[in-house]
C-alpha cells in the first residue's frame, strides 16, 4: 500500500462512510480515528509526531498500559500473582525489561501476558476514543491488530521497516544487547497478515522525508484537513 494512489487510500478507509462523506453529512460525535500499527522498533513514533503536527490528538496506547500497572492497581496485582515477585523492582514498580526477559522468549507467556492485559488496555483506549466528539484521534498501539482494535478504527495505518533496522533501533534506544533486540524483534507477530489488514502501509526504512512525505500523502487522500478544519482547529490533545 506504500505506492496506492490517493484514490485508492481514500476507498479503503474502514469506516461505514468515507472521510469525503463525512464532509457532506450533519455533525457526527465522533472522531475520525487513525490506528497506528506496526512492530517494535519500526517508527510509529516518527509518523505519530507528524500527525500531531498536522492537527490530529493522540492516544498512546503504551502510556495507558503504564498507567495500568501502576502498583496495587488491579493490573498490577494480576500480572505479580501470574509472574511472580521477580517482576517488581525495589520501588513497587513492573520492572519491564524482567518482564521482557520472562515473555520474549517463550511465545507462550507471551500470549499469557497478552490475555491477561489486552482487555484492559483495550476497554481505556476505547474510553479515551469516545471522549473525542470531533476531528482527528490517532491511536498509537503496536498490538493494535493483535488486540482487536482495529475495528475501533476507521483507518489502520501499518509502518514498517527491515528486521535488521529493528535491531539496531533498539540497541539504540533502549540500550539492548544484540541478543536481547533479536529476540524482541523475533516475538513480534509477522508483517504479513498486518499487510493484508491495513488501509495505509507506511514504508519507514527509508530516508525520514520519505516517511514524512507518504503520511501527509495518506492525510489529505483521505480528506482529513478538512475534518479538522470543521471540527475547529482546536489545539491536539495526547493521552
Amino acid at each position: 500500500m506504500g505506492n496506492a494512489s490517493a484514490s485508492s487510500i481514500a476507498s479503503r478507509s474502514r469506516t461505514s462512510w468515507s472521510a469525503l462523506t463525512m464532509l457532506a453529512s450533519p455533525p457526527v460525535s465522533r472522531a475520525f480515528v487513525i490506528g497506528v500499527t506496526g512492530n517494535i522498533a519500526c517508527g510509529k513514533t516518527t509518523v505519530m509526531n507528524e500527525l500531531r503536527r498536522l492537527g490530529a490528538s493522540s492516544i498512546d496506547a503504551d502510556r495507558v498500559y503504564h498507567q495500568l500497572i501502576e502498583p496495587e492497581s488491579v493490573l498490577w496485582k494480576t500480572l505479580v500473582d501470574h509472574f511472580g515477585e521477580a517482576i517488581v523492582d525495589d520501588n513497587g514498580q513492573i520492572d519491564r525489561r524482567a518482564l521482557g526477559g520472562i515473555v520474549f522468549g517463550d511465545s507462550g507467556k507471551l500470549a499469557e501476558l497478552e490475555r491477561l492485559t489486552h482487555p484492559a488496555i483495550r476497554a481505556e483506549l476505547r474510553r479515551l476514543m469516545s471522549r473525542h466528539g470531533s476531528g482527528v484521534v490517532a491511536v498509537d498501539a503496536v498490538k493494535l491488530i493483535e488486540g482487536g482494535m482495529q475495528q475501533d478504527c476507521d483507518s489502520v495505518w501499518l509502518v514498517t521497516c527491515p528486521a535488521d533496522q529493528q535491531v539496531s533501533r533498539l540497541i539504540a534506544r533502549n540500550g539492548l544487547s544484540v541478543e536481547d533486540a533479536e529476540q524482541r524483534v523475533a516475538a513480534q507477530s509477522p508483517t504479513g497478515p498486518k499487510l493484508d489488514i491495513a488501509d495505509v502501509h507506511i514504508d519507514n526504512s527509508g530516508e525520514i522525508e520519505h516517511t514524512l512525505h507518504q503520511v501527509r500523502r495518506a492525510w489529505e487522500a483521505l480528506g482529513l484537513d478538512q475534518i479538522e478544519r470543521r471540527a475547529g482547529g482546536s489545539d491536539p490533545v495526547s493521552h
